[in-house]
């Protein structure tokens, strides 16, 4: 019996069971501590990313948007533009978007504005509140002439 048990100790020795081989409680709260800083910096880069998606995903509904108005502009005869843009007919709020069959932005609202005569500036101003709310806006602008 004692000859089994020298040999059970000489081979908890030899796999390293003993307790000058395991870890201290400092260690083990050093390495807590060096995992949760990790993790949290992950955490922290997760949410950046998903708010950047959010924020490239609300500048596309955009600018698809801004698009929508200048097409109808485009399409609309040289000579009734500028009275068009002067009367409001494609100054939206969120009511006149969705009556387009649009999802709107939060506060989205979008203003188009006219200058010249023979060649016509116009631009098209979309702007909506981001996460936080953050005041973001888009300006689409080209130019006309008479065919």
């Amino acid at each position: 019996m004692a000859n089994m048990l020298i040999l059970f100790i000489r081979k908890s020795r030899q796999r390293g069971l003993n307790s000058r081989n395991a870890f201290t409680l400092a260690e083990l709260l050093l390495a807590s501590a060096i995992l949760v800083f990790a993790l949290s910096g992950l955490l922290a880069l997760f949410t950046n990313c998903i708010v950047l998606s959010e924020t490239g995903r609300n500048s596309f509904i955009a600018l698809h948007h801004g698009e929508l108005i200048m097409e109808e502009i485009k399409n609309t005869d040289f000579s009734a533009i500028s009275n068009k843009i002067q009367n409001g007919d494609w100054d939206w709020d969120e009511s006149d978007i969705e009556s387009n069959g649009l999802a709107p932005l939060t506060n989205e609202q979008i203003d188009t504005s006219v200058s010249g005569s023979d060649v016509l500036d116009i631009t098209v101003n979309v702007t909506w509140l981001d996460r936080g709310a953050r005041s973001r806006n888009l300006n689409l602008t080209t130019k006309m002439v008479s065919p």
